[in-house]
């Protein structure tokens, strides 16, 4: 067998594949003639040294790369964020500690009020620093005689202990006939001590380790919500040139930039660069304000349109910007919020700050919010209808409220109120209004409607009156009033209760009112929500004195609402932001003070939730005559079994929760069981000797309880009339 290979042929190609460059490395390779390995020549790569300096500029290169990479930007950025979050906050958390303990707060307003030329403002915060250090004054004097008292309520309290334990320990060895019993309550005591002390010794160390983190945890997130840390630190969106400061080039930049031709070109046109179009740019409350003077050719308008590109322009939100229509020919007035500043609170209504508060239904006026220059907005309520609108779940009723709650500390004023709502937002009411008509159905309707044509009734009464006779204030409050508008049943009479025809009654009874009640002191205040001719007639919104709006969701329900005249002056619910502007009210008429020429104001309204409101009416009804709340739709409690209506709602079960028991006689008879509590069914029941027991942890009523006293109470009134 022959073989036809060549060594040195292959040693050569295997050469010829080896890369130039190598060194004397070799590549075995089997030599089939000899049986062994033959060793290939290969020439090995020099390694490249560096030196120090060259290792130098790439270890700086490195790290020059590492640093400006982004996400050790985004870390850096982060750290730098939250740490002045937590510096910062407890700068804000201390400011807040000295502002509560000093009169601080109260200069700072009568500084501010002053430098806007509002003497009064300054008084009446100046009265309210008098007030706050005589109040001071007062518990400082409280602590000197503290310690006495104190130690005296101590000694009276260890004694009483004392008695009480010896006396409870010879009862106890009295029943028992065991001596060492008198001692037992008072080892009790004793135990009970060590066992306090013992758990406080070992929960002691770990809150003293919490403690700093929680007061840590707590600066941070002050500071977080006021953003207080360096722009560039902020995350992205919240960067960049918001919140720069308004100069006059900003805002001809702005202007130039709007994309109206003419303007433009006016703008390059003039030697002072646009300058001499502004007013002196002044400080109005969280922002700033300017006049503008447009040239020949720009009317008004097409600014306004221009509102969003106009804020951002300026580096502002859409909602930060608001423009109106001074007196002066081809003017626009410009408000231009601090960044941010509009999503601040504005603090608690002086109804609640002050418990010395006071009404006057002819003189005074309502403290109601602020307005975006951060003046005080004084509501007068004297002989003036009021119309609220807006969209739902926005603030409507708290608006309207309000200025409800401060008239009720005048003890002449009347209220009827018809809330078609119906969910308790006018509870508290009850004792001040003569009438409260809580609910949502056809009935209510009614029953709103009659109250209604019972305001007319007695405004004709007053005007047959001889001239000269005086008349208390009577307020007709209907909350919710598109319900009555719209509602298609009709009465007794067989006329429709809503709709905008000559036959409403609803409609007519309220525009008789809103013609002629003002001049004998019989007024309609009115609440309703996405205002359209269906919902709110023409002649009705109309004839209201003063009118408010929250968010719409059009310039057309705008129209409505204000009125075309407000909202071509420049007044715009219809671009306050939806869920965020809760309580901020676009308002025209002659009720709030406005300055010459301007046709609305933006008002942000202090928010009192119910739990202050339930307490400014225990306060009103202290100053004022017992009043007995009718419900218009509440039937005779004579004509009522709330025992058999217990028996006809649980039906066929054996059982059943009481909070169902509840909802089902609600359900059964709103106007009587609707303000039904826990606490009142188990009163009736207990006095009938069924009450609820619980059951599998929850309360429950018999069916076979109630039964039995039902024919209990059947059998005992079948003897009282054998008797």
């Amino acid at each position: 067998m022959s073989h036809d290979y060549e060594p040195a042929a292959s040693a050569v190609a295997v050469e010829d594949a080896i890369p130039e460059g190598y060194g004397a490395a070799v590549l075995p390779f089997p030599d089939r003639l000899s049986g062994t390995s033959a060793a290939v020549p290969n020439e090995a790569p020099e390694r490249t040294r560096l030196t120090p300096r060259e290792r130098l500029v790439r270890a700086a290169r490195t790290v020059r790369a590492a640093a400006r990479h982004e996400r050790t930007k985004a870390a850096a950025r982060f750290t730098v964020r939250h740490g002045m979050f937590a510096l910062y906050g407890g700068g804000i958390l201390a400011r807040r500690g000295w502002e509560s303990r000093t009169t601080s707060r109260y200069e700072r307003m009568m500084r501010a009020a002053e430098a806007a030329g509002q003497p009064e403002v300054a008084m009446e915060w100046e009265q309210r620093a008098a007030a706050f250090r005589s109040a001071r004054h007062q518990r400082r004097m409280d602590w000197i005689t503290a310690p006495l008292r104190l130690a005296k309520s101590a000694l009276v309290g260890a004694l009483s202990t004392a008695v009480g334990l010896l006396a409870l320990g010879i009862a106890m060895a009295m029943t028992s006939h065991h001596i060492a019993d008198v001692i037992a309550p008072a080892m009790f005591v004793v135990h009970l001590a060590n066992m306090v002390v013992f758990i406080a010794s070992v929960v002691w160390g770990p809150l003293l380790t919490v403690l700093p983190w929680l007061a840590l945890l707590a600066c941070w997130n002050a500071g977080r919500k006021r953003q207080a840390a360096p722009a560039w630190a902020l995350p992205a969106s919240l960067r960049g040139n918001e919140g720069e400061p308004i100069t006059p080039s900003i805002v001809v930049l702005a202007l130039r930039d709007l994309g109206i031709a003419p303007l433009r070109k006016a703008i390059l046109e003039m030697g002072d660069g646009g300058g001499n179009m502004l007013s002196p740019i002044v400080i109005a409350g969280c922002g700033v304000e300017v006049d503008v003077l447009l040239p020949t050719g720009v009317s008004t308008e097409e600014v306004q349109k221009r509102r969003r590109k106009l804020a951002e322009n300026l580096n502002r939100h859409e909602h930060e910007v608001f423009i109106t229509i001074p007196p002066a020919a081809r003017t626009v007035r410009l408000w231009i919020a601090d960044s941010g500043a509009l999503d601040e609170p504005i603090g608690d209504s002086p109804l609640v700050v002050d418990p010395g508060i006071t009404a006057n239904y002819k003189t005074g006026r309502a403290p109601w919010g602020q307005d975006l220059r951060g003046t005080v907005v004084l509501l007068s309520l004297y002989q003036r209808h009021v119309l609220m609108t807006g969209l739902s779940n926005q603030g409507k009723t708290a608006s309207l409220r309000a200025p409800a709650l401060w008239l009720a500390f005048d003890p002449t004023v009347e209220f009827r109120i018809g809330d078609l709502k119906g969910i308790g937002d006018w509870n508290m009411f009850d004792g001040l209004a003569t009438v409260l008509i809580q609910g949502p159905t056809d009935e209510h309707v009614l029953a709103v409607t009659e109250m209604v044509e019972e305001g007319v009734a007695e405004m004709e009464r007053r005007m047959l009156a001889p001239k000269g006779t005086p008349f208390p204030p009577l307020v007709l409050i209907v909350d919710e009033a598109q319900i009555a508008f719209m509602c298609p049943a009709k009465g007794a009479d067989g006329r429709p209760l809503g709709g905008t025809k000559a036959t409403s009654r609803y409609f007519n009874a309220a525009r008789k009112i809103l013609n002629q009640g003002r001049a004998v002191n019989v007024t309609l205040w009115q609440g309703t929500q996405d205002p359209t001719d269906q919902n709110l007639p023409k002649l009705v919104r109309e004839g209201a004195h003063i009118r408010g709006s929250l968010v719409l969701g059009t310039k057309a329900q705008s129209v409505m609402a204000l009125g075309e005249k407000a909202v071509n002056a420049g007044a715009a619910p219809h671009l306050l932001r939806q869920g965020l502007d809760k309580g901020t009210l676009v308002v025209a008429g002659d009720g709030v003070d406005l300055e010459p020429g301007q046709a609305s104001i933006t008002v942000r309204t202090h928010y009192i939730n119910e739990e202050q409101a339930v307490e400014l009416a225990e306060r009103a009804k202290a100053a004022r005559t017992a009043v007995v709340t009718r419900a218009a739709t509440e039937q005779d409690a004579e004509q009522v079994d709330p025992l058999a209506d217990v028996a006809e709602v649980i039906g066929d079960a054996a059982r059943m929760l009481t909070r169902e028991v509840l909802q089902r006689l609600a359900e059964m008879n709103r106007p009587f069981y609707g303000s039904w509590s826990f606490q009142t069914l188990t009163e009736v029941l207990e006095a009938a000797g069924a009450a609820p027991y619980k059951s599998g942890g929850q309360m429950v009523v018999s069916r076979a309880k109630v039964l039995a006293a039902l024919e209990e109470r059947d059998a005992d009134t079948a003897e009282s009339d054998a008797e």
